[in-house]
């Protein structure tokens, strides 16, 4: 593996570094208390591409590399957490989605408006609230009706539902098919029928929401289907083993900010008549969290490698997930334990950072799921070495 980052990807890494600098990391705070992320911020991300990260370039894309996308992540990640969450499930699984799936109408219909346009989001339904993890146990349904599908049924905790201009939902079309018979179909927000509920009360990440989403004979026309009916499972699969890098990613960023809090806090901050930087204990604290970020980014830089080399990266995405979500939150709890009692204030950043870190071991496969993962590819595959 001859991997090292191009003048062009350090080239993007400082320019999406700047704005983050300049438009979110100042607002994080408002963002968090008041749960929402400024539409003015959203416009502003619109001509550097960040809304069309995984979208070809003529649907108003900017198709970046895996590697560039999680760079691009990290970075508003190391601004504000839930901010970068809203727009990783906005580029790694709506507009993937139709990017990867859609015919050359449904992109041309779709994607534009969502990349380049108003700065409407997108979002994909797949949990429900009886099939968490468990998507082949999904009830929603959709059934041919004419030239319509009809929709019955409910999604939960779906990211972006209330700010998307269309859903791709997970159904099944044939249950007697059990995995066979699930696909995905793009269902318009404006759709009669569709209900979108008042955003869930979360622990954090307040720049995210997640809607509850129902569907009461919703009808969309069948040219609505994504890909091949009966192709859902396998779809969704596929999007979620990118989702993962992105996840990693976005960890990292939040681990790099609490990192420098800590670091910060400790060169200021005196006990016992010198800098608590001094102490050993602070340093083992700073060095630990160091090391494992580190280590980290190189397993999302890696599986991103593999999936620009078009190899399989499944479980290289799955272990940069894992660990990276697990470091987080340990990188932020150490930059709490710097602060003290004011890590624990809401008028230091790290609180909510600690916050936002703790949904990453849970969202787009909890902790167990990417061990699950990790260990069939390894009984099947072998353990993950390096290309």
């Amino acid at each position: 593996m001859d991997f090292h980052l191009s003048e062009e990807q350090r080239l993007w890494r400082k320019a999406v570094h700047d704005f983050v600098s300049k438009e979110i990391k100042p607002l994080a705070h408002e963002i968090n208390e008041q749960e929402k992320i400024p539409q003015s911020v959203i416009k502003k991300m619109i001509p550097m591409g960040l809304l069309g990260m995984s979208v070809p370039e003529k649907y108003g894309g900017s198709e970046l590399d895996a590697i560039s996308s999680a760079i691009a992540i990290e970075e508003i990640a190391w601004g504000d957490g839930g901010t970068a969450l809203t727009f990783e499930a906005h580029n790694e699984l709506g507009c993937a989605s139709v990017a990867l799936f859609g015919s050359e109408d449904q992109k041309s219909t779709f994607l534009p408006p969502v990349t380049s346009g108003d700065g409407k989001l997108t979002a994909l339904a797949l949990t429900e609230p009886q099939a968490g993890s468990d998507l082949r146990n999904i009830q929603t349904k959709a059934r041919k009706e004419g030239k319509y599908w009809v929709i019955q049924g409910s999604k939960s905790w779906i990211t972006n539902a209330g700010e998307a201009a269309f859903i791709v939902t997970l159904v099944k079309t044939e249950p007697e098919k059990g995995s066979q018979g699930m696909s995905m179909i793009i269902v318009p927000i404006d759709t009669p029928g569709l209900t979108i509920a008042p955003p869930e009360k979360k622990m954090g990440a307040g720049g995210t929401h997640s809607h509850e989403v129902r569907y009461d004979k919703v009808k969309v026309p069948l040219e609505f289907l994504l890909g091949e009916e009966g192709q859902g499972l396998q779809q969704t699969l596929r999007i979620l083993d990118g989702g993962r890098i992105s996840v990693g990613a976005l960890s990292v960023g939040i681990a790099q900010a609490a990192l420098e809090e800590g670091v910060s806090y400790a060169k200021e901050r005196e006990t016992f008549g010198k800098k608590i930087s001094e102490h050993q204990a602070i340093q083992w604290l700073v060095a630990d969290a160091a090391t494992e970020i580190h280590a980290a980014r190189l397993m999302v830089y890696y599986a991103a490698w593999l999936k620009d080399q078009h190899k399989p990266y499944t479980q290289a995405g799955a272990v940069a997930k894992l660990f990276a979500t697990e470091m987080a939150e340990r990188a932020a709890y150490s930059a709490i334990q710097i602060h003290g009692a004011y890590g624990y204030s809401r008028e230091y950043p790290v609180e909510a950072m600690y916050k936002a870190a703790r949904l990453m071991t849970i969202g787009e496969g909890t902790s167990e799921i990417q061990r699950l993962v990790i260990a069939r590819k390894i009984f099947k595959e072998g353990p993950l070495r390096m290309e």
